[in-house]
């Protein structure tokens, strides 16, 4: 059926009305915050109001993009390094139950500890360079990467392992034709929530010493009592948390397609 102009302009105008019915309870959510403000029923030197978050953000929008660079180079590191580790730790802990037995309480007790705890040692141990902040990122991004892989490597059933079995496949066959591909959707569900630690924890490093970052730009504007721009950081962080989280879903869908076409 082609499509008509009209058509596409019916397409566009239902992809705009459910965005905006979607984020409805934002959008209302700031006009009543705007609405607080402007009507004086609280200071803004308490609370500014959304239209001076807005004026904070570009009036320091080279600064705030010069410190996103390091923070996301950081989260980056961290995340390549933690799902590499992640992998490699999977595997072992898949084929050996014992190693798998004594290996998960350790990683299980890294998830309880609290990122603001450790953060100090690491920075103590390590220095106010960027070390200690990838090893914190790593460390945030290890637990639900190796859960999430094991996860998806358990979700084969034995029937697909008899045949592979059946067919004499090396157990590196193993994993590169039905383990890993199987641990695809698992991998993606654990990546996004990895990414969001990723981030989080490469700020919380940034505030506890540092020269470049959001993390050390919010220190900043703490200390000068600038709630304006510490707002504008905070919403900028939110911003670029859900934008990773959507390039990951993005790019899931196109694996997951490329598998089920190809398989």
């Amino acid at each position: 059926m082609p499509i008509t102009t009209g058509n596409y302009r019916r397409n566009i105008t239902y992809s705009v009305f459910r965005g905006l019915k979607a984020y409805s309870l934002v959008l209302l959510t700031l006009l009543l915050w705007q609405a607080v403000i402007a009507f004086g029923l609280l200071p803004d030197y308490l609370l500014p109001s959304p239209l001076q978050i807005v004026k904070a953000f570009f009036d320091d929008f080279s600064l705030l993009m010069g410190h996103a660079k390091y923070t996301l180079f950081t989260a980056f590191i961290g995340t390549l390094i933690g799902l590499i580790l992640s992998f490699v730790l999977s595997i072992c802990m898949d084929t050996s139950k014992g190693f798998r037995n004594m290996v998960y309480p350790i990683i299980l007790l890294n998830q309880t500890i609290p990122t603001i705890a450790i953060a100090p040692l690491l920075v103590i141990w390590l220095g106010y360079g960027i070390l200690p902040k990838v090893v914190l990122v790593i460390l945030a991004v290890f637990f639900p990467m190796t859960i999430a892989l094991l996860d998806g490597y358990r979700s084969v059933t034995q029937e697909q392992l008899n045949l592979f079995k059946s067919m004499r496949a090396t157990p590196y066959q193993v994993y590169r034709h039905l383990k890993i591909p199987s641990a695809m959707g698992y991998f993606f569900t654990g990546l996004k929530v990895a990414l969001s630690y990723a981030l989080i924890s490469a700020v919380i490093a940034e505030w506890l010493g540092g020269y470049n970052g959001l993390g050390v730009y919010m220190t900043r504007v703490r200390k000068s009592y600038e709630l304006d721009n510490m707002f504008a950081v905070i919403f900028f962080i939110s911003f670029l948390t859900l934008l990773l989280i959507s390039i990951v879903k993005l790019l899931e869908k196109r694996v997951l397609r490329y598998q089920s076409t190809s398989g």
